[in-house]
């Protein structure tokens, strides 16, 4: 008789749960990846348990031959493997980096493309040092006045993904970032992971002299020169941090 009831109860278990694995509702998304304008006209589609993902990347620089975007479209299948994040960056040399990936949970809810707004021109108040550097390039730090919500100075260092070099610096910068970009290590373009720091440090205080800003014009407030000195070093001791 316990025998009988035994295998009652482990039939019963087995068709709960072969009912519940076969009622999950599955979610139908769209999937491609594409850089710059180049995108499928018939993306493909992939099917989800928990949702979709969109995402994009761009990158601003002073000539549209070095512009760079990403975007990539799909299905993440645990609750926790799709967070959203949006954060911006402008730095020296007029670069301004934008990062946006949301996640929703209906059919095809991730067809349409992100729309990124351009950068307020309105100044916000704040102002900071700006800085831009690639292998072989040389710039000099100046005055950024920040607009719109990028609020913060920060510091960028991107490293190359995968690389053997000791020093597999990519690129570094300063400048003005949202509250969402500070404190982030991510991986862009598939090809660079990103390191960001925001400090009050680098805010420019209005009792200190004027240096150029990034017209070539004096600012109302400024970083001494010794401070300006130390940018290089400042960035070489963090890219320490990052790889050590």
């Amino acid at each position: 008789m316990a025998r009988s009831c035994s295998l009652k109860s482990l039939l019963t278990v087995f068709v709960f749960t072969i009912f519940a694995v076969g009622s999950v509702e599955s979610i139908q998304c769209i999937a491609h990846q594409c850089t710059n304008e180049t995108c499928p006209e018939n993306p493909d589609v992939c099917t989800a348990t928990k949702g979709c993902f969109n995402h994009i990347q761009k990158f601003d620089t002073p000539s549209t031959d070095t512009d760079q975007m990403f975007k990539h479209k799909g299905c993440f299948e645990e609750n926790d493997a799709c967070k959203e994040l949006e954060f911006s960056a402008t730095l020296g040399a007029q670069r301004r980096f934008t990062y946006v990936n949301r996640c929703c949970t209906n059919d095809t809810c991730n067809q349409d493309d992100i729309t990124l707004s351009p950068p307020p021109a309105e100044a916000n108040g704040v102002q900071c040092l700006s800085y831009y550097t690639e292998p072989g390039m040389l710039n000099i730090p100046t005055l950024l006045n920040c607009t719109g919500n990028e609020t913060k100075c920060g510091l960028v260092i991107g490293t190359a993904v995968g690389s053997s070099n000791l020093f597999p610096l990519v690129m570094a910068g300063m400048g003005c970032a949202t509250e969402s970009a500070c404190n982030l290590s991510v991986t862009v373009f598939n090809n660079t992971n990103i390191h960001t720091f925001c400090s009050d440090e680098f805010i420019v205080s209005p009792t200190k002299p004027s240096v150029p800003d990034s017209t070539g014009s004096a600012g109302n407030m400024g970083f001494q020169p010794t401070a300006i000195s130390t940018v290089p070093i400042l960035i070489t001791l963090l890219l320490l941090k990052v790889l050590f």
